[in-house]
């Protein structure tokens, strides 16, 4: 059932992952070679919890960080860990989720530590443009298909690959809400949208194949072919007059 939110309601939001957004520059903003991915979600729980927010995925099905963190060819749901520290060259994507006054924000970036290379360079300017392209398509009237078509069309067209297995979602009073949001599909299908519908588009694309595996721990997402990843992702709200993303200064 999808749940239409009312202006109110998306201003709590707007808060909320006006919240992630600092936290993700925060956390962008400590990275350097020899930090760990361990480090870097301590700082981003004191942050969140400094500011009045509850961080959204830990704990969430047993998953056990405030961040997912994910390095080179993890795609997402990588786990901070004490043993694992950053290097030159890495490409790190970093999820995080808020929940504040009982409202959800969720949003995603990619960057380089130190000198990073030109091909991963150009995967995260794809990616970050496959994400502004499908929030471009974010207004009444309009389908899901045409926000996953414009993720699929810019991603393919540069040569890159379009992660089937992880798709955005809806958002709200609860982290996962209906409608999924796949990043790829087909122009004019799917559902329509209305005003008050709040969805997170969440563009993973790879430098090769789509295709996953999950490492023994369950949780993290690796590209099969050991190539790198990038993920970007904004929290946008259906208005009247189109898109209205969540959180960040207009």
């Amino acid at each position: 059932m999808i749940l239409l939110k009312s202006t109110a309601e998306i201003d709590a939001m707007d808060q909320a992952n006006r919240l992630v957004h600092r936290a993700l520059v925060h956390v962008r903003d400590s990275a350097a070679p020899g930090v760990t991915t361990w480090d870097l979600d301590q700082k981003a729980e004191a942050l969140i919890r400094s500011e009045g927010g509850m961080p959204a995925f830990k704990g969430y099905r047993g998953f056990p960080g405030t961040l997912c963190i994910s390095i080179n060819d993890v795609i997402v749901h990588g786990i901070p860990s004490r043993s694992v520290r950053l290097r030159d060259g890495d490409l790190v994507s970093v999820d995080c989720g808020v929940v504040m006054d009982g409202f959800y924000g969720d949003a995603a970036i990619s960057f380089g530590v130190g000198r990073v290379s030109e091909e991963a360079c150009r995967l995260m300017e794809t990616t970050q443009q496959c994400l502004e392209d499908a929030v471009s398509e974010v207004r009444p009237s309009n389908r899901l298909g045409d926000v996953g078509a414009a993720v699929q069309r810019r991603a393919e067209s540069a040569g890159y690959g379009v992660v089937r297995d992880f798709v955005g979602h809806g958002i709200g009073r609860s982290l996962h809400e209906d409608p999924q949001v796949p990043n790829y599909g087909v122009a004019g299908r799917g559902q329509v949208m209305k005003p008050g519908l709040v969805i997170a588009i969440e563009p993973m694309i790879t430098a090769g194949s789509w295709r996953v595996k999950i490492d023994d721990d369950g949780w993290t997402a690796r590209t099969e072919d050991g190539r790198i990843a990038a993920h970007f992702e904004f929290s946008v709200a259906v208005t009247e007059n189109g898109a209205r993303v969540l959180g960040v200064e207009e």
